[in-house]
């Protein structure tokens, strides 16, 4: 019997806050279980960490460059040959997505049988003046339809005036907890339980929306954090105070140095999204349980990228720092059949890319050609196959921030590709990215190491990074590759 398959997806969640990854504050005791039983990496990154490239790489396997997706941009349809979902159904898996999606068209399936769907606030298809009625959210969200059949046909999820992209305020659910989407995507979860095919074995990909924001936690979980003293976030030497200082006072900011009461506020709710998560995903680990399945499912809980929340003063996501490009990644196999060494600890850098391949893996199912992810099996079992790569590149289009980064987990290499500047952060010795040390003569071989890589990757680029063998300065960033678009075309 094929094992099932349940991919636990968070968005915007940082890789140290886990209580079982040292954070001194962030309670998350059912994560914390799952990695009891199963394997915990150090090093899962997003190569390019906003939401829609990230999901790319975890639907097909691929690289960025493959993908096409090195930055954000909406309503670029998905086209892919070969999708995670469409090759577990082929390899006769029952599939089922509930939440977050974040693709184009709004409701394409990707080759899931059934998708029960809440992207959150997307802003293209709220735009009433353009968009098409087949688009618009009135027709795409099912836990929009949800809630005003259970609150009210007047109720929306602007109802608390909170910013999809507000990093930096908090305010309690104002509804009971069994309506925020969070608890809605595990009840929907646990419904498929229900009416899944008994002959079959399943593919569930619960897709939360939190703790993206809006930072609405419900309130007893607000409570559990709001007057804690919580350590000050990093800021590192390089960073430029002034323009901390003179950030936009925004809700949507990306650098603010915060007052201390906002920051606090800002911080404690999110950390209580975290919280609220792990027990609902407790919720539906309880109800794998209870329908007979949990002995029989290989769990994979991850995030699409992370959150700034005030590291070096700054917020949301796309930077190449830990806080926003390092995620959570833990794989547990309660069927017992791929030689995990239940609460071990993985040191290599993998990436969404290995999501697709691990799963396929697992299922025993062909991995295709064109993924360049890898399966992660090896590593949770000792297996002689345990090769593995040696550095990961990761990058994002994001205006005069664009950049590109190498690392191997234990140094970082940053290029700011509009301005040439250059950071370096000796990862295990500073793992808050405190000192940038490329001014440091002691690390010339790291840092010449570090371009050498970089030079490497973006070689042939269309942008034109490279040119006589050197880092070109000033090239126009692109969201998305031409041959992305030519493929779209094609399709259209």
């Amino acid at each position: 019997m094929k094992p099932n398959i349940l991919l636990i997806t968070v968005d915007q969640m940082r890789a140290d806050c886990l209580s079982a990854a040292g954070h001194p504050v962030v309670r998350t005791p059912n994560l914390d279980g799952l990695a009891e039983s199963g394997v915990m990496f150090r090093n899962a990154y997003t190569a390019t960490p906003s939401c829609v490239p990230a999901r790319a790489a975890i639907m097909t396997g691929m690289s960025q460059q493959s993908h096409g997706r090195v930055g954000y941009e909406d309503r670029v349809p998905w086209q892919y040959e070969h999708m995670l979902a469409g090759e577990l159904a082929n390899a006769g898996y029952h599939t089922q997505c509930v939440g977050k999606m974040h693709v184009y068209p709004t409701r394409n399936l990707c080759g899931f049988h059934n998708v029960v769907l809440h992207d959150g606030y997307m802003h293209y298809n709220r735009d009433r003046k353009v968009q098409s009625a087949a688009g618009h959210f009135d027709e795409c969200d099912d836990y929009l339809q949800w809630l005003r059949d259970q609150a009210g046909s007047h109720h929306d999820i602007m109802d608390m005036a909170l910013d999809c992209n507000a990093s930096t305020v908090t305010l309690p659910w104002h509804l009971p907890e069994r309506l925020h989407p969070t608890n809605w995507a595990v009840s929907q979860s646990i419904d498929f339980l229900r009416r899944r095919d008994p002959s079959k074995p399943f593919f569930l990909w619960t897709s939360f929306v939190r703790p993206h924001p809006p930072f609405d936690p419900p309130q007893a979980y607000l409570d559990m954090y709001i007057h804690q003293t919580l350590p000050d976030p990093p800021v590192g030497d390089w960073v430029n105070e002034f323009a901390a200082e003179a950030g936009s006072a925004s809700p949507v900011t990306g650098l603010k140095k915060l007052r201390a009461d906002e920051l606090q506020r800002a911080r404690a709710g999110y950390y209580a999204l975290i919280t609220h998560l792990d027990y609902q995903i407790g919720r539906l680990i309880n109800a794998l349980s209870e329908y007979g399945e949990l002995n029989n499912t290989v769990i994979v809980f991850t995030s699409d990228h992370g959150e700034m929340m005030g590291d070096h003063h700054y917020y949301r996501k796309a930077l190449a720092y830990e806080g926003s490009a390092k995620v959570p990644f833990i794989i547990s196999d309660r069927t017992g059949k791929l030689g995990f060494k239940a609460g071990s600890v993985v040191s290599e850098v993998i990436e969404m890319r290995d999501i697709m391949p691990t799963l396929l893996d697992a299922a025993g199912a062909a991995i295709p050609d064109c993924v360049d992810g890898q399966s992660v099996v090896p590593l949770c079992n000792d297996s002689e196959e345990r090769s593995w790569r040696t550095y990961l590149h990761g990058e994002h289009a994001y205006g005069a921030l664009s950049h590109h980064y190498i690392t191997d987990g234990h140094w970082k290499y940053i290029w700011y590709s509009q301005t040439g500047k250059e950071q370096l952060f000796h990862l295990d010795e500073d793992p808050q990215e405190l000192r940038n040390l490329v001014a440091d003569a002691a690390y010339e071989a790291e840092l010449a190491l570090g371009r050498s890589r970089l030079i490497h990757e973006l070689r042939d680029r269309e942008e034109g990074y490279v040119a006589n063998g050197a880092l070109m300065v000033g090239r126009t960033p692109k969201s998305c590759l031409t041959h992305l678009r030519e493929q779209q075309a094609v399709h259209a």
